[in-house]
Parts: C-alpha cells; structure tokens; sequence
C-alpha cells in the first residue's frame, strides 16, 4: 500500500465512521445475530493471497460492523463500557501508525514522558504526592493485580517475590468487589481460597465490623492479614467504602491497601457530586481507569502507587539484551523495569488527547449528567408500588426491580431475566441484570455522554409495558396448571 492508496482508505474510513457517530442513534443497539451466524461469516482458511483494500473494506463493511454492539449509542446502559470520545478514536489511529513501544524508552521516547506526565495527572487527580507513580495497563484486570503483587512484595519485605509464598495469607475485600479481584488472589500465588469476600451494609458498603471480626478469626487461626481491597465505585452500585476506617486498620495490622477507583474514579472529576474528600489518597495503590468514566477508548486502564519506588522493587530486573549504553546518567525511563509488562501499548496517547482536546471540566459536566440520569431512573422506580430501587446512586450504576405481587424471587429471577431479553431484542436499549442480597435486578448504568435525561424515562416506559406483560403471562401460566 503506497501512500496514495493508503491516503484514500483512510479517508474512506474517517468518512464512514463520522457518518456512523452522527447517526449512531438510528442503529439497534444489540444486532440481530446469534454466535453461529458470526461465527460462519468469518469462517474461512488463513488467507495465501492479497485481496485489495476496497475488498478487505467491504468485507467489514458486510461482516464486522453489522454485528457490533454500538457501545456509543445513548441507550447502551449495560457493562461500563462508555462512549469513547470522538478524539481518542483519532489518537488510537495516530498511535498505531507509530507504533511506539513504551515499555523501553529507546522504542519511544516522546510517548515515554507523555506516559509519565499522564500518570501524574492521575495522581494530582487521587490526591497522591510527589512521590507517586504508576502506568498505563490494559485495564481493570491488570491494575488489581499489580496493586496486590506489589502489596505482597511490600508486606513480605519482598521475601515472596524471590521464595514464594510459604505462609497463609488472607485478602479481605466487599462482597461487592468485581471479580478482578478474586484473579489477582490467584494470580500473586495466594489461592482464590486466601479472599474473604465480606458483607455489606444497606448501602452496599463494607461492613468495618464483619472485617474486623473477620481478620481476628484469621489470626486466630494462623493465617496472616496481607492485604484489604478498598472499593470505590462497586459495579452494582457505585458504593464507595469508608477509606478511612479501611487506612485505620491497615495500619494497626501491617496490611497493604489498595482501591479499586476503575469505575468510581470518574467521580473526581464530577462538578455537583465530587469525591476528592473520600479519602482516596490514603490507599497504597489505587486501580483507576481512564477507558472507564473518562471517556476514552478501550483499553487504557491505570495503576497508581503512593510510593513509585514500590514498583521499581517489585519488578526491576534489567535483562543484559535490554542494557542501554546510552543512558549513563540513569536519565531514560524504562517502563518495563518499572511495571510488569515489556510490550506495551502508546495508551497515554488517547488520555492525554481526550484531557487535552475537552478538558477536565467539560469531562465531568458529562459524568455529572450521567449521574443526573442515574437519579432521574431511582426517583422513578421509587414513585412506582410494582418496581423497588436499590439505594439511592452514588454514580451513575442504577438497579431497579419488578416486585410482583404473588411471585417468589425464582419466578422473579425469570422474569427479569425475559424482560432483559425482550429488551435486547428490541433493539432501543441494552442493560444487564444482576444479584443483590439474594435478589435480582436491573442494572442500568447510563456511562454516555450522548445518554439524555429522556432516555431514561423512555426505558422505564419499557420495562413497566415488558416487567408487566411478562407478570401476566406468568399469571395465566400458573392458572392453567
């Protein structure tokens, strides 16, 4: 591909994906397929020979983009997966025509001090001090886990990076926690056996208690407290835990704490609802994703460490075929003695571009709208005798449920579960159901900058005609057995 062809497939594709954003609305929102009909459009031998660029454009044209989920579009109300902003998508096209290499600062020098830069507007974001460091992971998964691996090292005097782990150890996390957590258990050598995953309160916070009385059972019993998992922002709810009464114990017990602030770390950017006085800066390290609430696009997740020297411990070896002769004044950042990953992706570029081109105000105007939304949903359901919310929003996560007279919540549980096909089918929304208490609910979390308040009154519209529909089918069902 020459630079004239590629000149004309690049604006070919920049003039179908405007169009596609500027009527993004018009679409379904889930597509009309099933695995076996995407599977078979894509079934195929590796290809032996070049087919030109207009063939490869029209294939996707036919094939791919008919059958994504149109994340972008305002009734996408389903797993945190935001709009991506228009010029994050621009930054993701320039990173990949540069294909820096950020994990070596000779593979990418400008994109290194970009990186860095972006990592400390995060930290002056969470309250952190000079000191504080981190970078850019591919999400919430790999953040959870680094928080928890340089946690053990911290807690072990780094004896279990270099022997193993040869004692019992115990993590204690909310019930509410995402299931990132119970990987990065694993995946640092504990066993998912080590998390104690613990009650909440009817707010869906952390009980302090239930921790408290948690942690003497396991000393009791041998077993060590390594670690406590703040959350901030759960995925149900978007409860924020007592950081402080977390920072409290962690101190008495030699515990390392780490926040998991993915989704809620948006909210330190809101306006109307701020929450820079929840104590975020007293975690250790804290796990914060900018493709989250910030709007930018998949994937750029962050980890944030109090003390960046604590990354520099828990992964510095430098490996002679990655020696830099050039650097004798020990002035080259390099990422990869500094983090877990070698390869790594120009992630800061569409943060920093986002940041740059919206700014930080404009960003939380959305986030507070979203939140508006969330309300908006509550009051609602809360003003409806057959639907029951959950809790008032924190942020902008909602659940909501259909509250039947005569059905048990198995029967419940089902008919949530239609009504969520129903509207999948539909085409107009998408949410997801989930359990709370031992009970099911709608969970509808509006992360959207193109949502609008009637958005959600017209989803509400629908899952009364649905939830009710469904309730009298039941109803004549269970008449005629």
């Amino acid at each position: 591909m020459d630079a004239k062809e590629f000149r004309e497939v690049g604006h070919r594709v920049v003039d179908f994906l405007a169009e596609y954003l500027d009527h993004i609305e018009e679409k379904r929102v889930f597509p009309e397929a099933e695995p076996r009909t995407t599977n078979e459009l894509f079934a195929e031998p590796l290809p032996q020979d070049p087919s030109s660029a207009e063939d490869v454009l029209y294939e996707l044209e036919t094939k791919l983009l008919p059958y994504c989920t149109n994340v972008g579009h305002p009734g996408y109300m389903g797993l945190i997966t935001p709009s991506p902003n228009p010029v994050g998508i621009i930054a993701d096209f320039i990173c990949s025509a540069l294909n820096q290499n950020v994990g070596a600062y000779s593979i990418g020098p400008s994109a290194v001090a970009m990186e860095r830069r972006v990592v400390r507007w995060l930290t002056d974001l969470c309250g952190y001090g000079p000191k504080a460091g981190g970078n850019l992971t591919s999400g919430g998964m790999m953040a959870n886990f680094i928080g928890l691996k340089v946690g053990r090292d911290a807690v072990t005097s780094d004896r279990a990076q270099h022997d193993g782990v040869r004692e019992s150890w115990a993590v204690y996390v909310s019930e509410e926690r995402h299931v990132s957590v119970d990987k990065a258990v694993d995946c640092i050598g504990l066993g998912r056996n080590a998390l104690r995953p613990l009650p909440t309160d009817a707010n869906f916070q952390v009980r302090i208690d239930a921790l408290q009385e948690a942690i003497a059972q396991d000393k009791k019993n041998g077993i060590r407290p390594l670690s406590i998992v703040g959350v901030f922002g759960t995925t149900n709810t978007g409860a924020v835990d007592d950081i402080r009464a977390l920072r409290r114990i962690a101190d008495r017990e030699d515990m390392w704490l780490h926040v998991d602030a993915a989704y809620g770390g948006g909210m330190l950017l809101s306006h109307q609802w701020p929450m820079r006085d929840r104590g975020l800066e007293l975690a250790d390290s804290i796990t914060i994703d900018p493709h989250k609430w910030f709007y930018a696009p998949l994937d750029a997740g962050a980890v944030l460490v109090k003390d960046q020297d604590r990354l520099t411990a828990s992964f510095g070896i430098k490996p002679s075929y990655l020696t830099d002769e050039l650097d004798q004044a020990n002035e080259r950042y390099q990422y990869y003695v500094h983090g877990f990953e070698q390869s790594r992706r120009f992630r800061s570029l569409k943060v920093w571009m986002s940041f740059k081109r919206y700014g930080a105000r404009l960003i939380g105007e959305w986030i507070d709208n979203n939140v508006r939304q969330a309300k908006h949903l509550y009051a609602l359901a809360e003003r409806d005798p057959e639907f029951e919310p959950a809790s008032s929003p924190p942020m902008s996560a909602t659940c909501i449920r259909f509250i039947g007279a005569g059905l048990d919540e198995a029967e419940l549980k089902d008919l949530h579960a239609e009504v969520a096909q129903r509207v999948e089918r539909g085409g107009r929304f998408w949410m997801s159901t989930t359990e709370l208490k031992n009970k099911t609910w709608f969970r509808i979390n509006p992360v959207n900058f193109r949502t609008r308040q009637e958005h959600m009154a017209e989803l509400f519209q629908l899952l009364q005609r649905e939830c009710r529909a469904v309730f009298r089918e039941k109803g004549l069902a269970s008449q005629s057995t």
